[in-house]
């Protein structure tokens, strides 16, 4: 079972998560993260490194956050993979925590 990057990720995207990754599942979008869950190999060293909380195992997503199951297996086959940290976005900390972020997400 992977683990799914969710909402609170938007228009943060710390990249905490992608160090300790021993994988490379992690991929970049404009404004967000993903996992690919063929990759995943459920090592749960991600979920603590998250800075925004936004990274659940796919069995504990929040019932609202389901649809994210779907979009982290989508958009990692279309977004390129990313292995070092990077600057999470300039305004990261203001959107950390906001509720109804998906209307943000950059494809």
């Amino acid at each position: 079972m992977a683990f799914v990057v969710t909402e609170n990720c938007i228009k943060c995207k710390f990249t905490d998560c992608v160090d300790v990754c021993p994988v490379d599942c992690f991929h970049e979008g404009p404004n967000f993260l993903v996992i690919d869950p063929d990759e995943c190999i459920d090592c749960t060293l991600c979920e603590p490194e998250c800075p925004a909380n936004a990274i659940f195992s796919e069995d504990e997503v929040p019932e609202d956050q389901q649809e994210f199951i779907a979009l982290n297996a989508t958009l990692s086959k279309e977004w390129p993979s990313i292995t070092e940290v990077k600057a999470a976005l300039p305004d990261a900390d203001e959107w950390n925590g906001k509720e109804d972020k998906k209307q943000y997400l950059e494809k």
